[in-house]
């Protein structure tokens, strides 16, 4: 039996050769492409939402070179020591399944007989994380309306991507955890003074959630030196500042052959209260 319930009547879903199914009859087909579609119609708020094909492939090929293998490996860590033998483990706006695989990967690594699903609104997006990553569990979904069963879940992952925290309280175990990351102030700054004439500081969200106990924060800084236009594409790309830009502040990176930014991410790790 997966993790995903019936995103119609709440039913387990089994999952068969080409399909999931529930006990009433419902059925999913799993694309080609390694996903299950579990976003009912009326809750799409376009045809094609979330990270676009672009989008997705900028991500795919920045996350590719590691540059933010130190924010991995934290995670990894944590996502270690917060878990038991057989944990169920859900990745809450995926993306193309960089973190997600590795955390996979390093339980599976240190013995233990993980399940670990991916969600995403975004298709594009999740048919990267399958060629990444085969064996991950992913479905076409929404963070607000998860296809989870109650206190199903051990561990619940939340980087860099929207939250719903009345959503991770039901879905969480009473002792499970909920592991957030969050840019902080200065975080690819340097990124920010290439391309705006008045690079801002990003604002950073207040940490405390409804249904949740703060139980650690980390914060971890580095810098990076991407050595290619292609790389400082690919991460520009991926940022939320690509699409708030014009054509003369993006035009600014075209010539550029290296880059050297800051990155600045805050790690909280939340208990349910």
């Amino acid at each position: 039996m997966s993790l995903f319930c019936c995103p119609i009547c709440g039913g387990p879903l089994d999952r068969g050769p080409s399909a999931y199914s529930c006990p009433a009859g419902h059925s999913f087909d799993l694309a080609r492409e390694g996903y299950v579609h579990l976003l009912p119609a009326n809750r799409m708020h376009s045809k094609m939402p979330g990270d676009d094909k672009g989008m997705a492939a900028a991500r795919a090929a920045f996350f590719s070179k590691d540059y933010y293998a130190p924010l991995r490996d934290a995670l990894c860590s944590i996502a270690l020591e917060r878990t038991g033998p057989a944990p169920r483990v859900l990745d809450t706006g995926c993306g193309e399944g960089y973190y997600t695989a590795h955390v996979l990967h390093t339980l599976q690594a240190q013995g233990k007989s993980p399940s670990v699903c991916g969600v995403d609104i975004s298709r594009d997006a999740l048919i990267c994380a399958h060629r990444r990553a085969p064996e991950l569990t992913l479905a076409v979904a929404s963070i607000a309306h998860l296809p989870v069963a109650d206190a199903s879940c051990d561990l619940v992952l939340n980087v860099f991507a929207p939250h719903d925290a009345a959503e991770f309280a039901r879905v969480l175990r009473p002792h499970g955890v909920l592991l957030r990351v969050i840019p902080l102030e200065r975080h690819l700054w340097g990124l920010k003074r290439a391309v705006y004439d008045r690079p801002y500081e990003n604002t950073v969200p207040d940490p405390a959630l409804p249904g949740f106990a703060l139980a650690e924060q980390r914060t971890l800084r580095g810098t990076i030196t991407l050595r290619t236009n292609a790389d400082i594409e690919a991460l520009f790309c991926m940022t939320p500042y690509y699409y708030k830009s014009g054509a003369r502040d993006q035009a600014k990176l075209h010539a550029l052959d290296t880059l050297t930014t800051e990155t600045e991410f805050a790690l909280l790790i939340y208990r349910k209260a």
